[in-house]
C-alpha cells in the first residue's frame, strides 16, 4: 500500500468524533517534525490544533488547512464495515473521515514532507494548520486560533482547505469562495388564552405571519460576481401547548441566511430585526454569527491551482462559490487568498463515506504540485 493510503487508514482508525482529536495530530506532528517543521500545539478548552512550519518566512506564507475531527458514525450497524476499522472493497476505501477529512490531511503531510525533501530551500513558509473543532461549534477551533495569530502578527498569503471539493473527478472543482452564514433563534411573545376569547389573548403566529413572510420572500440581492443571491430560510417553528382550544403564548422560529459579499452579518442583523419591528412583533432574537463570506478574486493562486487541476482532472475545472462554510472563513479576514481543492463530495457524513484509492494516491502529487508552482 502506498503511503498516503496507509496514514489514511492509521488516521480513520483513531475515532477523534468532534471535539476529541484521539492522537492524530500527535501522530502528524511526530512526521512533521522528522521533516524538518516546527510544530505548535495550541490546545484551547477541549480542542486540539497543531500549527506546522517549514521555511524562514521570508516571501509568501502558504497553508494548508485541514481538521482531523470527524462527525459521529450514526449506528454502527448500518454500516457495511466498522466506520473506524478502514477497509478497502473494489477500489474504495470506507471509513467515517476517508473522504472529510482525513485522507486530505494525510495527503498534505505526504505532500509537504516531499516537498521540503525535494527543496529544502524554497521561497516563504509551508504551513499545515490542522483543528478538532471543525465538525463541532467551532469556537476553539481556527476561529480561537485565527485570533492568536491576529494578536502576534502572523502573516499568512495563501490557504488551501482539503475540503472535498470535487464533483464527478478529482480536481474538477476549485471552490474560490464561500457564502456567510447567520443563523437566529427568534421568540415571539404573546397572551396565552382559550381559542373561543381571542380577545383576551395575543396570538404570537398569527402576530408573527406577516413578519415571518415579509423575511422569507424579500429579495435580498441580485447575487455577486460568481455567489447566488442571499437566501433565508426557516427551518423550524414551534409553538403551542399540544391542545387545540389553546392560544400559545410563545413562538419560536429558527432561521438562517446564507449571504453573499453584498452584505455582512451586522447590517442583516439591523434588516430582520428592522423587518420585525415594522410588523409590530413583540419578540427576542439571539443570532450566530458562523463566518462572514469570502471570496478570492483571480491571481496567482487561483492561476496556479487552475493549471494544476486541469491536468490532474483533464479539463478546466469549475470555479465555485457554492456549499456551505469551511474553517477558511476565519483566515481569509487575516488577509489570506483562499481556496478548497479535495476528493470527490460523494458521501460525507453519510453511512459508509468513501474515496476512491486512485484519488487519494493522487491528492499528494496534486498538492506537491501546488506546493511547487508556488513555492519553488
Amino acid at each position: 500500500m502506498s503511503d498516503v493510503l496507509d496514514l489514511t487508514r492509521d488516521l480513520i482508525a483513531r475515532p477523534s468524533v468532534t471535539p476529541e482529536d484521539a492522537g492524530c495530530q500527535a501522530l502528524l506532528a511526530a512526521r512533521l517534525e522528522a521533516a524538518g517543521f516546527t510544530c505548535e500545539h495550541l490546545r484551547y478548552g477541549d480542542v486540539d490544533n497543531l500549527w506546522a512550519t517549514h521555511g524562514d518566512g521570508e516571501g509568501p506564507t502558504l497553508v494548508l488547512l485541514g481538521h482531523t475531527d470527524v462527525v459521529p458514525p450514526g449506528p454502527v450497524e448500518a454500516w457495511s464495515s466498522d466506520p473506524f476499522a478502514p477497509e478497502i472493497r473494489d477500489g474504495v476505501l470506507y471509513g467515517r473521515g476517508a473522504a472529510d477529512m482525513k485522507g486530505s490531511v494525510a495527503a498534505f503531510v505526504v505532500a509537504v514532507e516531499r516537498f521540503v525533501a525535494a527543496h529544502p530551500a524554497h521561497r516563504g513558509r509551508v504551513a499545515v494548520l490542522l483543528t478538532s473543532d471543525e465538525e463541532g461549534d467551532a469556537i476553539d477551533g481556527v476561529r480561537r486560533v485565527a485570533d492568536t495569530f491576529r494578536e502576534r502578527g502572523e502573516r499568512l498569503d495563501w490557504c488551501v482547505t482539503g475540503e472535498p471539493s470535487s464533483k464527478d473527478v478529482l480536481g474538477d472543482l476549485l471552490r474560490v469562495g464561500r457564502r456567510g452564514s447567520l443563523s437566529a433563534r427568534l421568540s415571539v411573545h404573546g397572551v396565552q388564552g382559550h381559542v373561543a376569547y381571542p380577545d383576551k389573548a395575543r396570538n404570537p403566529i398569527h402576530l408573527a405571519l406577516g413578519a415571518l413572510d415579509a423575511l422569507a420572500s424579500r429579495r435580498w440581492d441580485e447575487g455577486y460576481e460568481s455567489f447566488p443571491p442571499t437566501s433565508l430560510q426557516i427551518s423550524n417553528i414551534h409553538a403551542g401547548t399540544g391542545a387545540n382550544n389553546v392560544i400559545p403564548g410563545e413562538m419560536e422560529v429558527l432561521f438562517n441566511l446564507r449571504y453573499n459579499p453584498h452584505w455582512d452579518a451586522d447590517r442583516l442583523v439591523a434588516a430582520c430585526e428592522e423587518i420585525l419591528r415594522d410588523h409590530g412583533v413583540d419578540f427576542d432574537i439571539r443570532w450566530h454569527r458562523s463566518g462572514e463570506p469570502f471570496y478570492t478574486p483571480p491571481g496567482e493562486l487561483r492561476d496556479a491551482a487552475r493549471d494544476v487541476l486541469a491536468r490532474f482532472s483533464g479539463g478546466t475545472p469549475e470555479e465555485s462559490t457554492g456549499g456551505g462554510t469551511s474553517d477558511a472563513r476565519f483566515i481569509a479576514p487575516l488577509g489570506a487568498q483562499c481556496i478548497e481543492v479535495g476528493p470527490v463530495n460523494a458521501s460525507i457524513h453519510q453511512v459508509d463515506e468513501h474515496v476512491r484509492v486512485a484519488d487519494l494516491e493522487a491528492l499528494p502529487d496534486l498538492y506537491l504540485a501546488l506546493l511547487e508552482k508556488l513555492l519553488a
